[in-house]
């Protein structure tokens, strides 16, 4: 999910950025510094606001096509090249149209070397297969997961504020908790995966009073209902459920992070709102000392679960770590679907021993033809299942566009070995 603008793929106006910046000392050396963004820091339009928020987030794609324009106004065409070839060196593709822009532009001072540094297309890389499809019924479905336990699938809808249950020789169910607002992250108990937990706020733009916010369980027995609220009305979207049991939830409208126990009576603050602009996918380490939060425009942070210190996941490689929505930690590789760059692709961020650096990369699928927009999932054993098909532009403030239907939502199986 994504509670802001969509991705910045798709003109040259959100299709613009920063000069390659060299890694800090004290980045090569220690933990990485993570700096706190908000609204007004994507308001920063100056080469020099720009280049140091580069230098504070430099595996942030959005960062440096934010800085195309105001280089190219003041006509700093060798950082523009430098920007470009960042890009073109963490596979960056731009639409036909940005392209056709950018050679307008610069193309004139720098006669081919623009060209040299923008791809032509992506690599497809259709890894995944469709294992089932939910009915159109169950409208804008942001995530799945397997329940081994009754060998089902569910999903979450957004707009019917409900959870889809399938088994294999049967129809989709859906239940409806009362007074629910958005349904999307959602997640099992451990380790007895009684409880099916899920996130309910207010993500979809529309106006809604009087619904809860915070976590719903359903549990297994007679549909038994437990909740537990978020401080402040926080509109919470993707969770994940800790080997420990604890459930951990991001706030893309707020910026927060809220974690509970299953037997508390309200969530508990673990991250400040504006310590993010929009937090997505979540994933514990595997020792449980942290948590790795995905945020969508600068990157995937750090949070140190006993001191509550935020810092920045590092690379090591060239690599583009924002425009990640749906995060999951497989082995020692954190799983990201990052549908907010360029091209949209799942990818396998392998992990230093110590957890706070990226020491190796896979793509694992890339512009599936068959995608509209991939979404959010789980881990099932040996692969991730998601939802290939998302359809956030086919709503706005929780109604279908004019012109638009609701379609049926691919479940896709994607190998992770």
């Amino acid at each position: 999910m994504r509670g802001l603008a969509r991705p910045f793929i798709a003109g040259f106006a959100l299709a613009l950025s920063a000069p390659v910046v060299a890694k800090d000392a004290e980045e090569a050396t220690s933990v990485a510094a993570w700096r706190a963004v908000d609204a007004e820091t994507g308001k920063i339009g100056d080469v020099e606001g720009l280049e140091q928020l580069a230098r504070d987030f430099p595996d942030s794609g959005s960062v440096r096509l934010r800085m195309l324009q105001p280089l190219i106004d003041a006509g700093e065409i060798d950082k523009v090249l430098e920007t470009l070839e960042w890009l073109y060196d963490r596979g960056y593709v731009f639409s036909d149209v940005a392209q056709t822009q950018i050679e307008k532009l610069v193309g004139s001072v720098a006669p081919g070397r623009v060209a040299e540094r923008l791809r032509a297309e992506a690599e497809v890389i259709a890894a995944s297969e469709v294992i089932d499809f939910v009915i159109s019924d169950a409208r804008l479905v942001e995530s799945v997961l397997h329940d081994p336990i009754d060998d089902r699938l569910i999903v979450s809808s957004v707009i019917d504020k409900a959870v889809f249950g399938h088994k294999w020789t049967e129809t989709w169910e859906g239940y409806r908790p009362r007074n629910a607002s958005n349904i999307s992250g959602i997640g099992l108990s451990q380790p007895d995966g009684q409880v099916i937990w899920m996130a309910s706020g207010r993500i979809d733009g529309s106006d809604a009073e009087d619904e809860f916010h915070g976590l719903i369980g359903l549990g297994r027995v007679g549909l038994q209902e437990f909740r537990i609220p978020t401080p402040d009305n926080a509109s919470i979207s993707d969770i994940t459920v800790a080997d420990d049991g604890r459930i951990y939830a991001s706030d893309p409208l707020g910026g927060g992070v809220y974690r509970a126990s299953p037997d508390a009576i309200e969530m508990e603050q673990l991250v400040a709102p504006g310590t993010f602009r929009s937090p997505q996918g979540l994933a514990t380490s595997a020792d449980g000392t942290k948590l790795y939060v995905s945020d969508y425009r600068y990157g995937i942070a750090i949070v140190d679960l006993a001191t509550r210190k935020v810092s920045r996941l590092a690379s090591d490689l060239p690599l583009i770590l924002d425009g990640v929505d749906g995060m999951w930690r497989y082995k020692n590789e954190l799983i990201a679907v990052q549908n907010g760059t360029s091209p949209m692709r799942i990818a396998a961020f392998e992990l230093s021993e110590d957890g706070m650096r990226v020491v190796g990369h896979r793509i694992l699928e890339q512009s599936n033809p068959e995608w509209t927009e991939p979404l959010s999932g789980s881990i099932d054993g040996d692969a991730l299942i998601y939802i290939g098909n998302g359809q956030w532009d086919r709503y706005v403030d929780g109604e279908l566009a004019q012109g638009k239907e609701a379609l049926s939502t691919q479940i896709r199986r994607l190998p992770l070995d």
